[in-house]
């Protein structure tokens, strides 16, 4: 049996029926990824020798009785180089921070390793997670494993790549305008972004703060819910955390939706949308009526200003928060200066990439004085336009169903040559973040090519049992269709 190949909770129940050890289950995930990660460059690093000694650690503990309720215990994780893993390297793929070590652990980090988690590695991501081709990174690009001459997706490409290749059985990413379901939808995986502050931003190196979020990214529904279960909850670390300690997502694994009420938006349906996708999501609402839910389609309002306005917030947001940056205190500093403002500037040129340079001059324009009315306060009205559409959807809807992206993954190299295709990309999954909502991706087709198309379930806030619901229902119709 190739234990790689198992989902992370049926590796889960192994290990506590004691037909596999913590040992042999990490043996086995880094031998898979010394066969293969030459192919597809998933990791920026392999903890090989903190997770041996890691999984003997957790494998004495659970036979002294620890970790009996923790379903994910002794399963190995892959955590996005953009969350702080104490000790070891987090490099957000870029230059500038090559060699940070954080001195702590991010709360997500914590919440894993009380739940008895071993973590494997940290992936690679586009750099500070400006990107959505995984292919901005300082470290090299990664190769979709589902068609190596494609990307992955981004910016949490490195996460999704370990899922479907069988390097992570889940994996941790960051989504801030659709950078955990963009990738998931390319690769053919599931992952969740949960309504904004159900998880800890503590020890996640802010891109956009208002936007960012960490979720899950596994092969089944099931295993993203389960480790959302666990990563989620208040953290009076977290300015922005809601004060809810449990969620207990686990309990909306229901394969039942009937009288469900789900709306399609008319203008995700509309031009730009490849045919093939278009079919996948029309036929995966057909599976959602058979199983008895009330499916149709509607006017969902701003829809078309939510590109604009994600990148004028995002970039303002970034060029705040990247500002520290500077070769003064940690990361890479330029070996030749004269004085304090040319250590800055050469440290800056020198350490960032071209997308990360073009998104900080977006953000230090629109928020300059001559600007700040005309580009970013016209923005947070956008915003707050969206939203308020949202709830207008929510008022009829349970659910909104729509396609993740407008195409399957894109050649290498395609994307990075027109900036302005590669921002149009993420036209189904930005206004998710502005407005704050959960939402869920999970595969439900492929095109004439065989890459996997993305299905993207979006909740009200804090309606992540009903996206859950519906996507596991899916999914063992799926299931059943392969069996029958």
């Amino acid at each position: 049996m190739d234990i790689t190949t198992l989902s992370a909770l049926e590796l889960g129940r192994k290990i506590k029926n004691k037909e596999i050890s913590v040992v042999e289950a990490t043996k086995a995930q880094l031998e898979k990824i010394k066969a293969s990660d030459d192919s597809y460059h998933c990791y920026v690093t392999v903890m090989e020798q903190e997770a041996l000694a890691r999984a003997e650690e957790v494998q004495k503990l659970m036979e002294a009785g620890e970790f009996s309720d923790s379903p994910l215990a002794g399963v190995p994780v892959a955590i996005k180089d953009n969350i702080c893993t104490k000790g070891v390297k987090t490099t957000c793929a870029s230059k500038i921070l090559y060699n940070f070590k954080p001195p702590y652990n991010a709360t997500v980090i914590e919440k894993l390793q009380k739940a008895g988690a071993v973590i494997i590695g940290k992936t690679n991501m586009d750099e500070f997670a400006m990107g959505s081709t995984t292919e901005t990174s300082y470290f090299g690009v990664t190769n979709n494993p589902r068609n190596t001459d494609h990307v992955p997706g981004g910016s949490s490409g490195g996460s999704a790549a370990a899922v479907a290749a069988n390097e992570a059985f889940y994996a941790l990413g960051s989504d801030t305008g659709g950078s955990i379901r963009q990738p998931s939808a390319f690769c053919g995986v599931t992952g969740i972004k949960p309504t904004y502050g159900t998880v800890s931003r503590y020890g996640l190196i802010a891109y956009a703060s208002s936007l960012d979020q960490i979720g899950p990214i596994a092969r089944t529904v099931s295993d993203c819910t389960v480790a959302l279960d666990i990563i989620s909850g208040h953290d009076a670390k977290d300015s922005t955390s809601v004060a809810k300690t449990s969620y207990e997502y686990t309990a909306a694994l229901i394969d039942d939706v009937k009288g469900m009420k789900i709306g399609i938006p008319k203008g995700y349906l509309g031009d730009g949308l490849d045919e093939e996708i278009k079919a996948s999501i029309l036929k995966a609402a057909e599976v959602f009526r058979a199983m008895g839910a009330v499916v149709e389609e509607f006017d969902l309002e701003a829809v078309d200003s939510a590109i604009p306005a994600y990148y004028v917030v995002a970039s303002a947001e970034a060029s705040s928060n990247l500002s520290r940056y500077d070769g003064v205190k940690y990361g890479y500093r330029t070996e030749e200066f004269e004085g304090l403002q040319d250590v800055y500037k050469k440290t800056r040129s020198e350490g960032f990439g071209n997308e990360v340079k073009r998104r900080m001059m977006i953000g230090a324009f629109v928020l300059s004085s001559g600007y700040y009315d005309a580009y970013y306060n016209k923005a947070l009205k956008v915003k707050a336009i969206i939203k308020e559409g949202f709830d207008k959807a929510f008022q009829k809807y349970d659910i909104i169903l729509g396609p993740t992206a407008p195409s399957t993954a894109p050649k290498l190299g395609e994307s990075l040559s027109d900036p302005l295709k590669m921002y149009l990309g993420d036209i189904y999954t930005v206004s998710v973040n502005l407005a704050g909502l959960p939402a869920i991706s999970l595969p439900c087709g492929a095109d004439s090519k065989g890459l996997p198309i993305g299905m993207q379930l979006i909740g009200k806030h804090f309606g992540e049992k009903d996206i859950i619901r519906a996507a596991y229902s899916f999914e063992q119709s799926q299931t059943r269709n392969k069996e029958a």
